[in-house]
């Protein structure tokens, strides 16, 4: 199967919680393909390289990775590495 890169940037429910509190949850709740990114209080992002038979399957099962994890967080950016994608 094909890898794709895309990277996802979320709003968290709550800015006051310490998004570190997501990692460890995020990494064994299937985004263990991803680098995460804190950097902006209330936020966080996660660049994936993703294996699955398509780039909206890896998109789909990302988005729903981690919103099993932070379920009031709401997807503000979804953006892909088109070099990969084609």
């Amino acid at each position: 199967m094909p890898l794709f890169e895309f990277t996802l940037k979320f709003s968290l429910p709550n800015s006051q919680i310490d998004p570190n509190a997501y990692i460890e949850k995020l990494y064994e709740n299937g985004c263990d393909d991803a680098l995460i990114g804190i950097g902006t209080k209330g936020y966080i992002a996660l660049d994936f390289i993703r294996e699955a038979s398509s780039a909206y399957e890896a998109i789909y099962s990302a988005i729903t990775d981690v919103k099993a994890v932070i379920p009031k967080s709401r997807l503000i950016e979804a953006t892909t590495d088109c070099v990969s994608l084609t």
